[in-house]
């Protein structure tokens, strides 16, 4: 039996000319909020993973990219808050929108197709790459564009020097208890290490691979009970907090199935493929409100979790999230129906 693609209705319904709208009322785009850099730079990635491509994701594609150009400032700063109009309502500055747009532009430069766009991606990879960010969570996203060039174009300079730099911002970790380089738990958590198993691959360093294949081992030990997933909430979590934490993000199942899949990519321990298979089911059902997360037929993605059931809202971050994680499950064999 071949297993389908993910459904890109909705994704398709949240995307006009310019960008990706944030934020949804229900399943409706809410125009009035704008696009952002953050979420355009997932649409992007998601899109650009689909192995099967479509006249209508390589539309999709294209408005993704010429939104992160566009955004792109010739020192390195970026806008992130574009309004429904199509102007930048925002100064360029630093934050997570920048190292997003390096994530996503160094996934467009590392793919075979068209070597136009890539020549595109990988001129704005550069360019945005004169700054940097003193934010670990940042520059770890950076990084993962980085890991995605150096793959590609193991001598570029500039991808192999974002590299070293995260490893070298990454803090020791003294407190065998507390294996993680924050003092509480944030969002997209698995991000930090996925980006270090990443770049120490990348780069040969087996410290800095060990190092994030031990964080990503002490967030699962975290982010699971019974069995599934009890991921991070919205307010974070630190050493000793126990019990289901509210209110869930779709985000965090994301960055743990991308993050197990780069540790099965690297080492070839299939150790890491279960956590994948329960990072979709989290979406299916098997999380702390036993709530479905997942509009099965449009490929919609709900807002958030919560103690007896589910923020109705689709967004774009969920409704990637949902689908980015279809996808790992998917291209691992591990995808249960919805």
């Amino acid at each position: 039996m071949i297993v389908p693609s993910p459904p890109y209705d909705h994704l398709c319904a949240l995307t006009d000319h310019n960008g990706i709208f944030e934020h949804a009322l229900l399943a409706a785009p809410r125009r009035e909020h704008g696009y952002c850099v953050d979420d355009v730079a997932r649409a992007l990635i998601v899109v650009a993973r689909e192995r099967q491509q479509t006249v209508e994701l390589r539309r999709l594609a294209a408005t993704y990219l010429r939104f992160l150009e566009s955004a792109v400032r010739a020192d390195g700063l970026a806008h992130n808050r574009m309004n429904a109009d199509g102007e930048w309502s925002d100064n360029p500055a630093m934050g997570d929108w920048w190292g997003r747009l390096l994530w996503a532009l160094g996934t467009i430069a590392a793919q075979r197709g068209d070597p136009w766009t890539r020549a595109r991606a990988l001129r704005t990879f550069r360019i945005a790459a004169r700054e940097r960010s003193t934010s670990l969570r940042t520059l770890a996203y950076a990084a993962l564009g980085a890991a995605e060039i150096v793959r590609v174009r193991a001598d570029d300079h500039i991808a192999r020097t974002l590299l070293r730099e995260y490893i070298r911002a990454m803090p020791d970790l003294p407190d065998p208890s507390w294996q993680w380089p924050e003092r509480r738990l944030g969002y997209g958590n698995a991000s930090i290490a996925e980006a270090l198993i990443a770049a120490g691959s990348a780069l040969d360093d087996l410290a800095a691979t060990t190092q994030g294949l031990q964080m990503l081992d002490f967030l699962l030990s975290v982010e699971m009970s019974d069995d599934r997933f009890s991921v991070t909430g919205t307010a974070g979590r630190g050493p000793g907090e126990k019990g289901p934490s509210f209110d869930q993000q779709p985000l965090e199942l994301a960055a743990l199935a991308d993050a197990c899949a780069t540790a099965h990519a690297v080492t070839g321990d299939p150790v890491w493929l279960p956590p994948i298979a329960l990072a979709w089911r989290w979406f299916t059902g098997l999380n702390d409100s036993g709530t479905i997360m997942f509009d099965a037929e449009t490929g919609a993605g709900f807002d958030g979790l919560e103690p007896g059931g589910r923020n109705e809202n689709r967004g774009a971050e969920s409704t990637l999230a949902a689908l980015s994680t279809y996808q790992q499950a998917l291209r691992h064999g591990l995808l249960t129906a919805p």
